[in-house]
């Protein structure tokens, strides 16, 4: 759908500036007027939905000087200027700094026409054009989120670049902080509906009357809109989608039905099932339940993901490091195995606590991972696996990562990082070349 793009019209004349609005009114355009350069400037900014026509020789601040300043916070901005006969050279000048076009007075109503519609549309495809960018690099920026190189997340990234793109509504389930609205949100962000609204509600969260209302209405007193109402054209994500009644299961399937295919508004429904002796099947009426599973993505747990688990733990220790003023913490041969071995029952979310514990306790001079992630799985079971694994797989982990933070922590320089690390540039390059590790990505 095309923005409603505007026409500011500024000119110190009244008759002039209303005559030029008239015109362009019954062509079919939405016109602004404004009496100074300095009223316009008041309402015009970066993105603003418009275009401007503006006289050049006008009191206070002219238009030579309100064409720079426009152009100096919005080059894209299409400005035509409205000039007297005598006044052509400024005008060309004006061009030359930055405007489309100009008029001369008395102008042809119809060339005035052309222009705004030329400027309208030119306006219309540079917004939309750098809403498109901004969506992009929302849904790049999303991406990033999702650390990992493993083989199941490299095939979780496939699945929502994949998903992202179809109509049809999404079941996401998995374990407990395996990030699932995460993915929910780069579903929503790398598809045609990024850059429109994405709505999250947690259905655990409320009793059944008020989950009722916020989802389905009706609007409350201060004019908030209902959730379905909110989402519209975008996304709704429904966290804790097993939690829902019997009752709004029915209202959501109505509402389902009445879009239609394909859907206006897209349901993501998130499950938390995993764990508690049942799945979303038994929690969902089955036509629910099929309707939401049309598209399904199962997360992987974190225990899965192999040396994933230790480049998350640097890219989070390095964030929290960063938030609380200290070194990184150095992690040891023996603590990246336990690291790799732990269940991590609470997965990445569980992950992020012990990253954020083990800085703090760094910074401190105290402390363990392996006295923190003893504690946290006091009540979850044992705190290392017993699934044992080849010792290179442990070795190459850990030469990875000793890598990783190294060239991070040098900021790419090559011979820092070989004298550190006491490796020749040639057996460097051959182990970064083998862990898919490239200079750039430190620079």
């Amino acid at each position: 759908m095309g923005r409603m793009i505007k026409v500011a019209i500024v000119d110190d004349e009244e008759d002039m500036r209303q005559s030029v609005s008239q015109w362009l009114a019954l062509s079919g355009f939405d016109t602004e007027t404004f009496a100074s350069a300095e009223d316009a400037l008041k309402a015009i900014g970066p993105d603003w939905p418009g275009v401007v026509i503006s006289d050049i020789r006008m009191p206070g601040m002219d238009g030579m000087q309100f064409l720079k300043r426009l152009m100096g916070f919005d080059s894209g901005l299409p400005v035509i200027m409205i000039t007297g006969h005598g006044d052509v050279p400024m005008a060309v000048e004006a061009m030359r700094l930055g405007a489309m076009d100009f008029m001369e007075k008395p102008f042809d109503p119809d060339r005035m026409t052309e222009l705004a519609k030329r400027a309208t549309q030119a306006r219309r495809t540079t917004l939309d054009n750098r809403a498109l960018r901004r969506d992009l690099a929302e849904g790049e920026q999303v991406m990033g989120k999702l650390i990992g190189t493993s083989a199941p997340m490299e095939r979780l990234r496939e699945d929502i670049l994949d998903l992202s793109q179809a109509d049809g509504h999404v079941l996401i389930d998995g374990e407990t902080g395996t990030g699932k609205t995460l993915v929910a949100h780069a579903l929503h962000a790398t598809g045609p509906r990024a850059g429109r609204k994405f709505v999250v509600v947690s259905c655990a969260a409320f009793t059944e009357e008020a989950l009722a209302a916020k989802l389905f209405g009706p609007i409350d007193e201060g004019g908030t809109l209902p959730l379905v109402e909110e989402a519209r054209g975008g996304t709704l994500c429904l966290e804790d989608v097993e939690a829902l009644s019997s009752g709004l299961q029915a209202r959501l399937l109505q509402f389902i039905n009445d879009q239609g295919t394909p859907a206006e508004t897209r349901i993501v429904a998130i499950c938390n099932t995993h764990g508690e002796g049942r799945t979303v099947e038994d929690a969902l009426r089955p036509d629910l339940y099929f309707r939401l599973a049309a598209l399904k993505i199962t997360l992987p747990p974190l225990r899965t993901r192999g040396e994933d688990i230790l480049t998350l733990f640097n890219r989070m220790s390095e964030q929290f490091a960063e938030e609380y003023g200290c070194e990184v913490p150095e992690v040891t041969a023996q603590e990246a195995a336990q690291l790799l071995q732990a269940p991590w029952p609470g997965n990445v979310r569980q992950l992020i606590n012990v990253a954020e514990r083990a800085v703090l306790q760094a910074r401190r001079g105290t402390g363990s991972i392996a006295s923190l992630l003893m504690a946290d799985n006091e009540e979850a079971g044992p705190a290392i696996t017993t699934e044992g694994k080849p010792l290179k797989e442990y070795v190459e982990s850990f030469e990875k990562m000793l890598i990783d933070n190294t060239m991070r922590r040098h900021k790419g320089a090559i011979s820092a990082v070989m004298e550190e690390l006491c490796l020749p540039r040639r057996t460097l390059n051959e182990k970064m070349a083998k862990y898919g590790l490239s200079r750039g990505d430190y620079l």
